[in-house]
């Protein structure tokens, strides 16, 4: 009888386990996105070559996740042949969206060169049934179109013959390079931990970019240590590792339109550190990117 009266009650816990669980893998892709955006400030603020700062990011941050995977257990084996190509592969996706980013941060402001980067969540919403079976959802060009909007009302007033034109085009390549990347990595997320994905990514870089040292000059690092190391411990380490593993949880485009929250963090971020004043279009702009992430988080529940 006992057992009777308990049956009606058992299905009401399933879903809010679903649920909580879908809330926490959200607050984690979020909180991610948040660490991420603190490249914004740090890569305006640090006064080293593009190149030269994404070495140190890249060599700093694979050191921390070495210790942290061998402290976790989490193995660092690479199964196949075919899957270290797509890691170097990627990898050099990476190190070029890093580099052309940081440029066009350095070459613009922190809005533009973030904004600019932020058209990548359309371009994977594009790319993504080209590398995978997924069917293509016209739902996602509204979104990325709302993006967009947002994107266009945050961007302040441009004189294309002063070198935001130049930040503007080098943070669309960014964008490019970032989109293909995430979509490799996406294939990897089920066999391989987000850790040691992460880990892959930075050995590589670390060994391809080695002749920037001897190509660029890098003796500020004795000064603009702290910040890289901001750069490499919180932004990167933590920051994508998190990112990657959301992938495991998310389809690149709900995670890539959840993370344009990003360009409204780093914006706020460069406002109290860089004094980077935003203007009334920023938090109209900033509104829509947020309505867009909120309406994707739901849809996304429902799948």
């Amino acid at each position: 009888m006992a057992a009777k009266l308990r049956m009606p009650f058992l299905p009401l816990t399933q879903p809010t386990k679903v649920k909580d669980q879908h809330l926490k893998h959200v607050l984690a892709l979020t909180f991610a996105t948040l660490l991420i955006s603190t490249s914004g400030s740090l890569g305006r603020y640090i006064d080293m070559p593009a190149p030269v700062t994404i070495w140190w990011r890249s060599a700093l941050a694979m050191l921390f996740l070495f210790l942290f995977c061998k402290y976790k257990k989490i193995k660092l084996n690479i199964q196949s042949k075919r899957d270290l190509g797509a890691f170097v592969l990627s990898a050099l996706f990476m190190a070029a969206h890093w580099i052309t980013y940081f440029y066009a941060l350095q070459l613009s402001s922190v809005a533009i060169g973030m904004l600019s980067l932020f058209t990548f969540p359309i371009l994977t919403a594009l790319l993504e049934p080209l590398f995978s079976k997924t069917k293509f959802d016209y739902m996602y060009l509204i979104l990325g179109a709302m993006v967009l909007l947002g994107i266009y009302i945050l961007s302040p007033e441009l004189d294309f013959e002063s070198d935001n034109l130049k930040g503007i085009l080098l943070g669309l390549f960014s964008a490019l390079c970032y989109a293909l990347r995430i979509l490799i990595l996406k294939q990897y997320v089920s066999t391989y931990h987000g850790s040691s994905l992460m880990f892959y990514q930075l050995l590589i870089m670390t060994i391809v970019l080695v002749p920037t040292l001897f190509l660029f000059d890098s003796s500020n690092i004795t000064t603009q240590y702290p910040f890289v190391l901001l750069l490499a411990l919180v932004t990167t380490a933590i920051g994508h590792t998190l990112f990657v593993q959301s992938l495991k949880y998310f389809k690149v485009s709900t995670a890539s339109i959840i993370g344009s929250t990003q360009p409204v963090f780093g914006i706020i971020i460069a406002f109290f550190f860089l004094n980077e004043i935003p203007t009334l279009n920023t938090f109209f702009g900033g509104l829509l990117i947020l309505s867009t992430v909120i309406i994707e988080s739901l849809r996304s529940r429902k799948q």
